[in-house]
């Protein structure tokens, strides 16, 4: 009999629907603020994102469902053991984070960040002219799921979309061109919108530095919805007030986060910064995926299919097996 210990808010049909693939298991709930070392060390199977620190402490566990699409916080050394399976949620937060980002991305180009503030003021105020998504070029670095849904709707707007990705010997067809991260430097002056869905790994850090953030064209914008360190925070603030390339930007992820209040990309020009809210389990679809994906794993897990359980993570290099 697996100990399972479940730190997601499962309702009464979540239960319902995980216990019956899990019939011989013993089934223990609890939240991820509430959750105990002696709870963490009981477990042969860990649901959700308990503290990296509780699960440190149990020498024996087999597998850990996160119930998100990153998991750098448990591919440091010393979190799981060598033989503990890790899998993510990959594939629960596309609608949800995409639509962030088309949100994000019309706002910027319709300048409605300006006009918010403006109603603020009560000032009733022109602010020129715009630019579309219709006939543009968005460059997508990272074509996960998040990436390929946002990729898909921008293309679907009328945009012109360049990826970046690991592997570009298979091209999606909502992808016009495709590069690898080596090609960067080259992408970048051509595009309008600069989208990252990155994870944060060494590769990664600060992939977006001063001197890039100076390739790109007068009246692009950046969007960053992966992980914050993949922009350097000070070096954006310092290229936004300049305004001589980019015109705007669009965070949802940040460097360091939560961002301090006092902290000056706050008051950046044409800057929308939301709290790491685009996921997470605002839209209830989200979690409904998310619990599929566990209980799907769970199946494949306890007929000893481990090879076909779904989002795999390679704690090495915290990429995806």
């Amino acid at each position: 009999m697996k100990n399972i210990l479940v730190a997601m808010p499962f309702g009464d049909n979540h239960k319902t629907y995980i216990e019956k693939i899990g019939a011989d298991c013993k089934f223990h709930y609890t939240t991820i603020k509430t959750a105990t070392a002696e709870e963490v060390k009981a477990a042969d199977i860990i649901f959700g994102n308990i503290s990296p620190e509780l699960v440190k402490q149990n020498d024996h566990l087999e597998w850990m469902q996160l119930n998100s699409a990153g998991s750098d916080q448990y591919c440091k050394p010393g979190v799981i053991g060598p033989d503990t399976i890790l899998t993510c949620a990959t594939g629960a937060y596309g609608l949800s984070v995409s639509e962030h980002m088309v949100a994000m991305s019309m706002m910027l180009c319709r300048k409605m960040d300006l006009y918010m503030k403006n109603q603020v003021k009560h000032e009733w105020k022109e602010e020129g002219s715009v630019t579309s998504i219709w006939n543009s070029t968005t460059l997508v670095a990272g074509l996960g799921d998040i990436g390929s849904e946002y990729a898909k709707r921008m293309k679907a707007l009328g945009s012109r979309v360049i990826g970046i990705r690991r592997n570009v010997l298979d091209k999606p067809d909502f992808i016009d061109e495709i590069y690898t991260m080596d090609q960067l430097d080259e992408v970048l002056p051509k595009v309008d919108f600069a989208v990252f869905i990155l994870p944060s790994t060494p590769a990664t850090h600060h992939i977006m530095d001063e001197r890039r953030l100076r390739l790109m064209k007068p009246g692009s914008y950046l969007i960053n919805a992966g992980r914050g360190d993949a922009v350097d925070c000070d070096a954006l603030d310092m290229v936004l007030r300049e305004g001589v390339s980019l015109a705007g930007c669009a965070l949802d992820v940040t460097e360091p986060e939560p961002l301090p209040a006092d902290y000056p990309l706050w008051d950046a020009p044409r800057t929308i910064i939301t709290p790491h809210s685009a996921g997470k389990f605002h839209l209830q679809e989200t979690f409904e995926r998310i619990v599929r994906i566990t209980g799907e794993n769970l199946e494949k897990y306890l007929a000893g299919e481990k090879d076909k359980m779904r989002n795999q993570v390679d704690v090495k290099t915290g990429n995806r097996k």
